[in-house]
């Protein structure tokens, strides 16, 4: 009976999760006329998105959010890997409490620093660019404590059959922790790149051109009030925006819920 339960629940909210999308899918792909009409013979058109298109420099949104997300999960995973392959087989005076301390980063809220983050990028003269809207991401303790886990399940008899071999330190951390984690950075990959897809408050205060916006900031501009509100090309411009992320979690689905259940706490 508990598992029927658990069942009719899980279907239950995937249906609330997917009516969102499913309405999305349908003023996309209909005139604006049926946006709010339902009905099976209605016309299937694609002049919405042309039309969303051509309404909102998209393309220039989609090259700004691209460098972005690329930008900032390079970062992370440089400095991801760095600090948890120290956290894991260093042995150092404060280690752990220096771990405890990114640890607390996971309770901090991003939007709490952004009147201070906002000063240090005027300070620093970057503001109203996308290294702007980035460089507070950088370090991602997340990213730090997901890999650190990993990187303390690898047999230590590996690493020293690479010193063996005479490998070095960095020759042991590329070739050896680094492919074995292969599945973590798959899902940290996404956790982080459809995060930083996402985001909306950090970039809207930060920028303040075409040049620099990315697409969440762009189609609230688009959608907003003073433009008109046609639901078929606000849900058309919607899609294009999240069409990406959707394509890359089907591809990626099985991958994404394994690697978090590998990197359980140890």
């Amino acid at each position: 009976m508990t598992q029927k339960l658990d069942t009719l629940g899980a279907w239950l909210l995937g249906i609330l999760w997917f009516l969102p999308l499913a309405y999305t899918l349908w003023a996309a792909f209909h005139p604006a006329a049926y946006s709010t009409h339902f009905d099976l013979t209605a016309p299937l058109t694609l002049g919405n998105f042309v039309a969303a298109w051509n309404a909102a420099p998209f393309a220039q949104y989609f090259l700004n959010t691209f460098i972005l997300v690329t930008m900032v999960l390079a970062a992370q995973l440089v400095l991801s890997t760095l600090a948890a392959y120290s956290f894991a087989r260093f042995t150092f005076k404060g280690r752990d409490l220096m771990f405890m301390l990114v640890l607390l980063q996971l309770m901090i809220m991003p939007d709490v620093l952004i009147v201070e983050n906002y000063r240090l990028m005027s300070w620093l003269g970057v503001r109203d660019t996308i290294f702007a809207v980035g460089l507070p991401y950088f370090a991602s303790a997340f990213g730090i404590f997901l890999l650190r886990q990993t990187f303390k399940t690898v047999p230590r008899e590996l690493e020293e059959a690479a010193r063996v071999e005479g490998a070095s330190r960095w020759q042991i951390l590329m070739k050896v922790y680094v492919p074995l984690a292969k599945p973590i950075y798959v899902a940290y990959g996404l956790v982080s790149v459809s995060y930083h897809w996402n985001n909306f408050l950090w970039p809207l205060i930060i920028t303040n051109s075409v040049e620099s916006r990315p697409l969440t900031v762009g189609l609230q501009v688009f959608a907003s009030t003073d433009q008109g509100i046609d639901w078929s090309i606000i849900t058309a411009a919607t899609l294009l925006s999240a069409a990406p992320l959707l394509v890359a979690f089907m591809l990626f689905q099985r991958q994404f819920v394994q690697s978090f259940m590998r990197a359980g706490i140890r």
